[in-house]
């Protein structure tokens, strides 16, 4: 394993309600200094959740995102709110607030980056079966649309146009190869 740059100084040049933006001056081990721009994320992360319904019924979301200024199809995902936010609690408050039920089994799969030379930030992939009903108030300026989707059902699923984002793709191929 390579030996990690010295950050000799960080300084955050911007800041929004959710991120901050830093410079990294770093000193490698060859000698060479170099100027990164990194975006903080929320320090605990987020939650990225598969709800199965039964072993083949995934149910999938419909909601409105902000980058592509688009409606994307994916799976209920939420930040980490607090400190001591625990990632199973987490997911099992995003499905209560996002799509209304509750789940008695959670088991994280993995936990993911996106842009890792960029974004400090990291997702917990969690499964959740043994759903049940239980619908919480959320923070969703609209009502969020539930999509059941078989899993049997794979390359429809995959063609679907609105399906883009890296993180749900990816959680989906894990479920499906976990649950096979």
């Amino acid at each position: 394993m390579p030996k990690l740059p010295k950050i000799l100084t960080r300084d955050k040049i911007s800041c929004s309600r959710i991120f901050h933006v830093e410079t990294l001056q770093l000193e490698f081990s060859n000698g060479e200094h170099r100027t990164y721009e990194r975006l903080l994320g929320g320090t605990q992360g987020s939650v990225l959740v598969v709800p199965m319904l039964d072993d083949d019924t995934v149910l999938l979301v419909r909601e409105y995102a902000a980058g592509s200024h688009d409606y994307q199809l994916g799976l209920p995902k939420g930040r980490m709110e607090a400190e001591d936010d625990d990632p199973l609690q987490a997911a099992d408050r995003e499905l209560r607030e996002e799509i209304g039920y509750g789940a008695r089994d959670l088991q994280i799969l993995d936990t993911l980056t996106i842009a890792p030379a960029y974004i400090q930030h990291h997702t917990h992939i969690v499964l959740a079966r043994d759903l049940f009903p239980d619908k919480q108030p959320g923070d969703e300026p609209e009502p969020i649309e539930v999509v059941p989707w078989r899993l049997s059902d794979w390359p429809a699923l995959m063609a679907q146009p609105d399906l883009t984002e890296a993180r749900s793709i990816a959680a989906l191929y894990m479920t499906r190869d976990f649950v096979q």
